[in-house]
């Protein structure tokens, strides 16, 4: 089976010369916007497993040496599989459940040549048992669900697995379930199964950074003026944050301990935006009221 060659660096929308964090954003990006239960559109899941794979070989400072160097020529090795069964790992499909989707993370041709007898982790040329191929799969979370940690019954490759995760996990971040992944063969042991996590998008949060989170904070024009304490929501249940007199669109205010936990101890920070918003109907007597301070605070020009 032909394999053609694939620009990985096309693939993720990155240069050449890329560094690990601009490679690793743009694949956090791009797999959001193309993961299938998130996008509809035909060739989704086509280009979600493509950027899976560019992902995995430039991620790699050894997997994308060899492939900047020997370019189209690089899965060459393929020609020369020592065993046509191979080919079954490409056709293979794994079955998901509502919150996972297996995806291949393994470079096949470096588990299948690479390393000696005690290297690697998956098929290698061997006289004796074969170990199975690592698998990986995406566990989509609410950030309700990361914060508490639990417990998700997945169904993968007509098999399933009870998962726990802990409280706290981070989106990208890697569970490692050992003996999950394919098995052996000739009586070798199976391989490991790696859940990514994925986070899903929160009608209400956003991640800033590794612990703080935003979130946007409603305040009427005259408590932006005058200072006021409004409610905000938090991961944890509702709070009261104090709103400085003054406060314009777009200033932060740092609740801090109530962002998400951190592996270390305590919690990360929660940012209010705040946000001035108008009614969207006035009564005669709030239009009268607006219609004074018009007259007595005119705008002062600008240039």
């Amino acid at each position: 089976m032909a394999l053609a060659y694939t620009d990985y660096y096309e693939v993720l929308g990155v240069p050449r010369d890329a560094d690990q964090d601009a490679i690793r954003r743009a694949y956090r990006k791009l797999a959001r916007k193309y993961h299938p239960d998130l996008n509809s559109d035909s060739d989704a899941e086509d280009r979600f497993k493509a950027l899976g794979e560019a992902h995995e070989v430039l991620s790699d400072p050894d997997k994308r040496e060899r492939y900047d160097r020997l370019g189209a020529n690089w899965r060459q090795q393929e020609q020369d599989a020592p065993d046509a069964n191979f080919e079954e790992f490409f056709d293979r499909q794994g079955f998901g459940s509502d919150d996972a989707r297996v995806e291949f993370s393994d470079d096949l041709f470096e588990r299948l040549f690479g390393g000696g007898a005690g290297g690697g982790s998956g098929w290698r040329r061997s006289d004796g048992p074969l170990r199975g191929l690592d698998r990986e799969a995406l566990l989509e979370l609410s950030l309700e669900d990361a914060l508490e940690g639990g417990r998700r019954k997945l169904t993968l490759e007509h098999r399933e697995i009870d998962v726990n995760f802990p409280a706290g996990v981070r989106d990208g971040q890697l569970i490692r379930l050992a003996g999950q992944g394919a098995p052996g063969r000739d009586g070798g042991p199976p391989g490991d199964l790696y859940l990514r996590i994925a986070l899903k998008p929160h009608p209400h949060f956003r991640p800033r950074g590794n612990d703080d989170l935003d979130v946007d904070l409603p305040v009427a024009p005259w408590e932006a003026a005058l200072g006021a304490t409004v409610p905000v929501q938090t991961p944890t249940g509702t709070a009261q944050v104090r709103v400085p007199p003054g406060s314009s669109s777009g200033r932060r205010l740092r609740l801090r301990g109530r962002g998400l936990p951190r592996s270390q101890g305590g919690s990360g920070d929660l940012h209010a935006i705040v946000k001035i918003t108008v009614p969207k109907q006035l009564s005669d007597r709030e239009r009268e009221l607006y219609e004074q301070l018009a007259e007595s605070s005119p705008r002062e020009a600008t240039g």
